[in-house]
């Protein structure tokens, strides 16, 4: 299919790819719309003659967009797409564009913070290779590397968004079926199985940026912490477990934007206290990881 609209044609048909490709660079989907429709200009410019695998080529010419607009982000210093006013998190009638918030749950909002972690070309070459599996001898002349430089951008973008490899493997998977539980019964409001798993004498404290204003920074009782979590069932709603500080807890991300983090402690299947830290400065700082991927 050659000519103009055939070559859009084809353009067309790897749209939904290139967009996922992208909103995992990028963290917002209106930017990945946008880095689409400039690799779309590049390449109505250029053609495709000699181009074996379209889809590839198609994908490094994403990326190559991507990483200048992660660049040009990090240079204006550009506020990071994983903070988010509270306002925003409190509208009515819901905190997430349709569209974006089906995105957001299918790559995963706490990838997409520890993702903005990154550096730009960390970011792009670990995304191309472990996320899309493309060579790391595609993915050298994206970033600018040689395929050996490549290989340790991924390596150590991977090190930093998995968290540090602990002997206590069991014991950290038992934990996150405890965080699974808590947030599932959070979202829907259950009270019996949020009594389960809170203990007795279970603590919530908070910084002053994770409680509206009025609301106690230190609550106690599981009843207390449960009633109060089900007032908080939109916040769960955009919750997600993910490594916080080296162990399991909870990142809030609308959108993938961070809003706050619980810092849970964990013992004998029960969760004794729980931190929410939603001051922008603590949060800059907390080490945060997903597993899995």
């Amino acid at each position: 299919m050659n000519g103009p609209e055939g070559l859009a044609t084809r353009f067309e048909a790897h749209r939904d790819h290139l967009r996922g490709v992208a909103y995992r660079m990028l963290g917002s989907l209106d930017d990945a719309e946008d880095a689409v429709q400039a690799a779309w200009l590049r390449v109505d410019r250029a053609g495709v003659d000699g181009v074996e695998n379209l889809a590839g080529w198609l994908t490094t010419v994403v990326a190559r967009v991507c990483l200048d607009m992660l660049r040009i982000r990090r240079t204006r210093g550009e506020e990071s797409l994983t903070s988010i006013p509270e306002a925003v998190l409190e509208r009515p009638g819901g905190i997430e564009p349709e569209q974006e918030a089906v995105l957001a749950e299918s790559v995963g909002r706490a990838l997409l913070v520890v993702l903005d972690r990154l550096t730009p070309a960390e970011r792009v070459a670990f995304v191309l290779h472990d996320l899309f599996a493309v060579p790391f001898a595609e993915i050298a002349p994206v970033v600018g590397r040689t395929t050996v430089a490549s290989k340790k951008l991924a390596s150590r973008a991977r090190e930093r968004v998995r968290g540090p490899v602990t002997p206590d493997e069991a014991e950290r998977a038992e934990d996150y079926g405890v965080v699974d539980a808590f947030l599932s019964a959070a979202r829907g409001g259950d009270l019996d199985t949020l009594l389960r798993v809170l203990a007795p004498d279970v603590v919530r404290v908070a910084d002053r940026f994770a409680v509206p204003e009025g609301v106690t920074r230190d609550v106690r009782g599981a009843r207390a912490v449960a009633e109060e979590t089900r007032i908080f069932a939109h916040r769960a709603r955009v919750g997600e477990p993910a490594l916080v500080d080296g162990r399991p807890g909870i990142v809030i991300a609308p959108n993938g934007r961070l809003f706050a983090a619980l810092r849970l402690t964990i013992e004998a299947g029960r969760i004794t206290r729980i931190e929410v830290i939603a001051d922008p400065a603590r949060l800059a700082e907390l080490p945060l990881a997903v597993t899995g991927i």
